[in-house]
C-alpha cells in the first residue's frame, strides 16, 4: 500500500516538475517577445557592464595612488575646421551679390562718396524640385539627288544615334535609373512613385513602372549580373545568408507563401560583389546550385542547409552566438541576472574584443595572434560549455545558447585557420538590410519574375554602392551603355563592372570625391 502511494506521489511530484519547467520556459518567451517588441535592439555592451565575476582583476590598479582631493576634467569637443566648406565643395554655387546704388553711395556724415570695405557671406542649401522633360529623337535619313535621276538604285544612309534603353517606350535611362533607385534604395513603392509622376502631370501608371523594371533587369542588368557571379565563384571566401520574400502569384503556392531572397558576397578581400538569389523554398539545394564551382571557406549562420554544398569549408558566427546568451539574460525576470549566462556572453566578448586588436593587422599577423590570444580563450569556454550542459535545462533559453556553441563549435573555431576570415556573418547580415528595411515598404513582390527582377535590381544597387558609387548615375550610365554594347563580350562587360577603372567620375558618390 505504502509502495503504491509512493509511487503515486513520485509521478505527481515528476509532473508537476514538468509543469513548472513549461511554465519557466513560456516565461522566458514571455519576456523575449516583450523585449523584442518594447526593448532595445542592440546588442552592444557598455564597458563594465555584466562583469560580475571578474570585476575585481579588470579594474585593480595598486600602483595608482590614493586620491586626496576630487578634481573633475571637462573637455569641449572643438569644432572641425573646414567641414561645412568641405561638403558643399562638389555642388554648383550660385552668387548672389547685394551692392549700395550709385546714389545710395554717399556718405550720411559728410556727404562724402563711400568705398567698398568688406564683405559679408551666408551660404543657403537650395533644394531644386525634380522635373520632367520631353527628348525627342529626330534621326535624319539622307540619299544621293544624281542617283535618284540617274541610277537603279539609290543609296540610303541614316545617321547614328544611340538605341533606346527600351523600345517603343518613354522610358529614358534617366528615368529608369530614378524609378530602379527609389524603389530599390530610397524604399519608395511604385504606388507613390505613380503619384509623384501625376503631380509632375505625367499619368503614368504602376504597371507600367513595374514593367520597365523587369524589362531593365532582364534585358541589360541580368548579363552584368551573371558576369558578377561567375567573378563571384573564382573568390575562396565567401559570406552567406538568406530571408523571407512574399511573391504572391507563384504557381501552385498560396498567396500567403513565403519564398526567399539568399544572399552571397564576397568577404574583405577585392572588390565588393554581392548578389542575391530569388528561391521559392529554403533548401539546401539552392545555395549548393548557386555556388557550384565554388570551392574555399564560406561563412554562414547555423543553417544546416549550407551543409548541401560540396567542397568548402564552413565558418560559422560568433554574433549568433553571443545572442544566444543575450536573449537567456533577456529571459530573465525584472531584477534577476544569470550569472552562468553572463559568463558566456564574457567569453563572447573576449573574442571580440581580440577582433577589435587585430583588425588593422596583416592576414598572416592576425592569424597569428588569434593562436597566440583567441585559441586560449576558445579553449577554455568550449571546457566551460561541457561543464554547464551537464547543469542546466536543455529546453531553456541558456541552454538553448550552450548547445548552439557546441553543436556549431566545429564552424565556430574555423576562423583560426585562415587570418582573412572573420569572427562574424555580420557583413552578410548588413547587405541583407537593405532587403529587409525594403520589404518594409513594399511588402511583396507580385510574380516570380518580379522577384527575380529585384534581386538581379538589389544586387547591381548594393554592389555598387559597397564599391562607393551612386546608384543613380551609376545606373543611368548603365543603361545609356549596355543596349549599345555585345553583351556576350565579357571583356566590354569588364569595363562597366562597378569598380572598373574606366567609369566616369559623375558615377563615385559625392562623399567619396570630398576624401
Amino acid at each position: 500500500m505504502l509502495e503504491k502511494q509512493n509511487a503515486e506521489l513520485q509521478a505527481k511530484l515528476k509532473k508537476q516538475q514538468e509543469l513548472e519547467a513549461k511554465l519557466k520556459w513560456y516565461e522566458e518567451q514571455l519576456r523575449l517577445l516583450q523585449h523584442k517588441r518594447f526593448g532595445v535592439s542592440s546588442e552592444k555592451i557598455h564597458p563594465g557592464q555584466l562583469e560580475l565575476f571578474n570585476e575585481v582583476e579588470n579594474e585593480a590598479n595598486l600602483d595608482l595612488p590614493e586620491p586626496t582631493v576630487e578634481s573633475i576634467t571637462y573637455q569641449r569637443r572643438r569644432k572641425k575646421r573646414g567641414h561645412r566648406e568641405a561638403m558643399l565643395e562638389n555642388l554648383p554655387v550660385e552668387t548672389v551679390e547685394y551692392r549700395l546704388s550709385d546714389e545710395e553711395q554717399v556718405c550720411s556724415c559728410c556727404g562724402g562718396t563711400l568705398h567698398e570695405m568688406s564683405t559679408e557671406v551666408r551660404q543657403e542649401l537650395v533644394y531644386i524640385p525634380a522635373e520632367l522633360k520631353v527628348v525627342k529623337h529626330v534621326q535624319y535619313v539622307y540619299a544621293c539627288r544624281h542617283c535618284e535621276r540617274h541610277e537603279i538604285e539609290t543609296p540610303i544612309q541614316t545617321a547614328s544615334k544611340p538605341k533606346p534603353v527600351i523600345s517603343g517606350s518613354l522610358a529614358s535611362p534617366s528615368v529608369l535609373a530614378h524609378i530602379m533607385t527609389q524603389k530599390y534604395v530610397e524604399g519608395l513603392p511604385l504606388y507613390r512613385q505613380e503619384k509623384q509622376f501625376q503631380r509632375m502631370g505625367v499619368p503614368l501608371s504602376r504597371q507600367t513602372f513595374a514593367n520597365w523594371m523587369i524589362m531593365g533587369a532582364e534585358r541589360w542588368l541580368s548579363a552584368l549580373y551573371h558576369r558578377m557571379h561567375e567573378l563571384l565563384l573564382e573568390r575562396d571566401i565567401l559570406h552567406a545568408d538568406e530571408t523571407t520574400l512574399q511573391v504572391l502569384r507563384e504557381p501552385e503556392r498560396s498567396a500567403t507563401s513565403m519564398s526567399y531572397l539568399w544572399l552571397y558576397r564576397t568577404g574583405i578581400e577585392g572588390p565588393p560583389i554581392i548578389l542575391y538569389d530569388y528561391q521559392e523554398t529554403r533548401a539546401g539545394e539552392h545555395p549548393r546550385m548557386f555556388l557550384n564551382g565554388f570551392k574555399g571557406y564560406l561563412q554562414v549562420d547555423g543553417y544546416a542547409g549550407y551543409h548541401k554544398v560540396p567542397d568548402v569549408t564552413l565558418v560559422g558566427c560568433w554574433a549568433h552566438a553571443r545572442r544566444e546568451f543575450t536573449n537567456a539574460l533577456k529571459s530573465m525576470p525584472a531584477g534577476v541576472k544569470s550569472v552562468t549566462a553572463t559568463e558566456g556572453l564574457h567569453f563572447c566578448n573576449q573574442l571580440f574584443a581580440v577582433e577589435r586588436k587585430l583588425k588593422h593587422l596583416k592576414p598572416q599577423e592576425r592569424y597569428e595572434e588569434r593562436l597566440r590570444q583567441s585559441k586560449p580563450i576558445l579553449d577554455t569556454f568550449l571546457s566551460w560549455l561541457k561543464k554547464q550542459e551537464q547543469q542546466v535545462l536543455p529546453k531553456s533559453a541558456l541552454g538553448k545558447a550552450i548547445a548552439y556553441c557546441l553543436n556549431q563549435w566545429d564552424k565556430l573555431v574555423a576562423f583560426l585557420e585562415d587570418g582573412r576570415l572573420q569572427i562574424d556573418n555580420n557583413r552578410s547580415e548588413r547587405s541583407i538590410k537593405p532587403v529587409v528595411i525594403g520589404r518594409k515598404n513594399w511588402l511583396f513582390a507580385n510574380t516570380p519574375q518580379g522577384a527575380r527582377a529585384s534581386a538581379i535590381i538589389y544586387s547591381v544597387v548594393e554592389t555598387a554602392i559597397a564599391n562607393r558609387l551612386h546608384p543613380y548615375y551609376y545606373l543611368r550610365y548603365l543603361f545609356e551603355q549596355l543596349p549599345n554594347m555585345d553583351l556576350s563580350d565579357s571583356r566590354a562587360l569588364d569595363q562597366v563592372l562597378p569598380w572598373s577603372k574606366t567609369l566616369p567620375v559623375s558615377c563615385i558618390a559625392f562623399h567619396q570625391l570630398t576624401k
